[in-house]
C-alpha cells in the first residue's frame, strides 16, 4: 500500500529542513569566512602596493631651508 500523505509531507519537510541547515553551515563556516579573509587581504595588499609606489602616509622628510640662505 501507499504511505499516508502526512508521512510523505513530514519526510519532505525533514529533508528540506536538513538541506537548509547544511546549506547554512556551509555558508556560515565555510564560504563567508573565506570571503571575509580574502576581502581584508585584498585591501591590505592594495594599501601595501599603493605605499610601495607613492610612499607612506604623513608628512615627507623635507629639510627646511636654512635661515639667510639664497634658496
Amino acid at each position: 500500500m501507499a504511505e499516508p500523505i502526512a508521512t510523505l509531507e513530514q519526510t519532505s519537510f525533514r529533508q528540506k529542513r536538513r538541506r537548509e541547515l547544511l546549506t547554512f553551515v556551509v555558508l556560515a563556516f565555510g564560504i563567508w569566512p573565506v570571503v571575509a579573509v580574502g576581502t581584508v587581504a585584498t585591501y591590505g595588499f592594495a594599501v601595501w602596493a599603493y605605499q610601495i609606489v607613492y610612499g607612506p602616509p604623513g608628512p615627507h622628510d623635507i629639510t627646511p631651508a636654512r635661515p639667510n640662505s639664497a634658496e
